[in-house]
């Protein structure tokens, strides 16, 4: 495999994505822990990978884009490696169930429909953005449940519910945030972002008021399905990243050029570092107490 290939499949990328993973498991509280790894093997080391390389291949990026400061030119070998690898975790999704290997069909088909130039729903900013929102947070939620043990009749309860759709909202909130610094070449493409929509200063004030939003939403989950415990810790786990986000929009008020990759990324990792180590800890300590 070539060293384009690898660098476009992004592997370590999809450690901004575990926080989804993390936070299914600390509701669920699965006990198959074979299919809890093989869940987590399954869409971190290929699915994710896989839609990486697909949009990337389509994408043909030439300026940053996440996890790659400096991608390389892609190669027809990138797009049958992304397909191998979407069929490989299919497969070894047969070994959970298949009502599991059906959502990572569904899955991988809406992220192909990103990219893709028959479909190319980045094209459309707020499509586009509901598409990576909704797959990446709630139904992504949602499958790592079934992945992991749950009935699919038991994921409509309100106790499930509530969390997959708050899953989706920090992500709606937070995605604009990782296309800010892209502008230029999204414009070239002719792709409509949602953060293009709104303008370098809009994308911060939109998400900053999606991030209002869904704090007081996961406020109300943490008291009506979990306890104040666990809601206070979650606020204390994401004080750094609001921190982070108002230095970096000071930054940005006072020099445009400060909307860029460096700062996206970030982001990203304060974001992800933090809810990953709260989501852990609310799974071991509710290990611990059953």
């Amino acid at each position: 495999m070539g060293k384009s290939t690898i660098l476009h499949l992004r592997i370590p990328f999809s450690f901004f994505l575990l926080p989804i993973f993390l936070f299914a498991v600390a509701v669920g509280q699965p006990t198959n822990a074979l299919h809890t790894a093989l869940v987590f093997f399954i869409l971190h080391f290929l699915v994710y990978p896989a839609s990486n390389g697909f949009n990337s291949y389509f994408d043909k990026d030439e300026e940053s884009i996440g996890g790659l400061k400096n991608p390389p030119k892609v190669t027809m070998e990138l797009y049958w490696v992304s397909l191998i690898m979407d069929g490989l975790a299919m497969l070894l999704g047969l070994l959970i169930s298949v009502e599991f290997v059906i959502m990572v069909l569904i899955y991988g088909l809406i992220s192909k429909a990103y990219s893709h130039p028959i479909v190319r729903l980045k094209r459309y900013a707020v499509i586009g953005w509901l598409a990576a929102g909704i797959f990446q947070g709630y139904f992504t939620f949602l499958m790592v449940l079934v992945g992991t043990g749950l009935e699919l009749s038991s994921t409509f309860s309100g106790s499930m519910q509530v969390p997959a759709i708050l899953s989706s909202m920090f992500l709606l909130g937070s995605y604009p945030m990782t296309q800010v610094y892209q502008h230029d070449e999204d414009g070239r493409r002719g792709d409509h972002t949602i953060s293009r929509m709104l303008g370098i200063l809009g994308t911060f004030h939109f998400t900053a008021i999606f991030f209002t939003i869904t704090m007081a939403g996961f406020g109300a989950y943490f008291y009506s399905f979990q306890s104040i415990q666990h809601g206070i810790g979650f606020f204390l786990f994401t004080l750094p990243i609001l921190l982070f986000f108002l230095y970096w929009y000071l930054k940005v008020t006072k020099d445009m050029t400060q909307a860029n990759f460096k700062y996206t990324m970030r982001l990203n990792f304060i974001s992800s570092v933090f809810l990953n180590l709260f989501f852990v800890l609310w799974w071991l300590s509710d290990q611990s107490l059953s």
